[in-house]
């Protein structure tokens, strides 16, 4: 069964609705320059109200060793998702598991990123734009992904509720990962939206 997160919720009456479309788990964002920041107060919040059994994931980008710390003290997510440029070795120091973003493009070679980031959870794969490291709602080339990468695939990168099934029967992804595809705004998210976006997922896996 493909997974689905829902990236970028700023409310919780968002991660509610997520949550009972079947989302299994949510996104977090604390980029600075994102519209969809959330403080580390906001995010406990949300994460307070969800339902058993659905995670909470906290994205970075470049953020320093102190940044992510401060987060932790007040916010305690189940998986830490790192996109941008971080090392291995900074994405494995704060004792939880994490996700490798990688913003694809023909030179990319993500069987090298499968090698370098050995200890991921897996590798969230979204499309590649100079000025922006994510919810840019545009979509990538899906034939750059090699057969048989050796960790799961995180499909993201301009998914929607109408393309999300051609992109779970040709990729066939661990997980899909979606934000600006069920918005109405940057940051607030339409449930009609959030919960077709889960039955085309469903649909695909007939």
């Amino acid at each position: 069964m493909t997974r689905v997160k829902i990236c970028g919720i700023t409310r919780i009456e968002d991660g509610l609705a997520a949550a009972h479309a079947g989302a299994d788990a949510i996104g977090l964002v604390f980029a600075p320059a994102s519209p969809r920041r959330v403080t580390a107060a906001q995010a406990a919040a949300i994460a307070a109200a969800l339902p058993p059994f659905v995670s909470s994931v906290a994205l970075f980008v470049d953020p320093s060793a102190e940044e992510v710390r401060a987060v932790l003290q007040r916010f305690r997510p189940d998986l830490l998702q790192f996109h941008g440029d971080e090392p291995p070795d900074f994405c494995a120091a704060f004792g939880l598991p994490y996700l490798k973003a990688v913003r694809v493009r023909p030179a990319t070679d993500l069987l090298q990123y499968a090698a370098a980031y050995a200890g991921a959870r897996g590798l969230l794969l979204d499309a590649y734009h100079p000025d922006s490291h994510g919810g840019t709602g545009q979509r990538f080339d899906w034939d750059l992904i090699p057969r048989g990468l050796p960790r799961p695939i995180v499909l993201a990168g301009g998914l929607d509720p109408d393309n999300v099934a051609a992109a779970v029967s040709r990729v066939r992804p661990w997980a899909v990962d979606v934000s600006s595809g069920v918005e109405v705004a940057k940051g607030i998210k339409d449930a009609s939206r959030i919960a077709r976006f889960i039955r085309e997922v469903r649909n695909a896996e007939v």
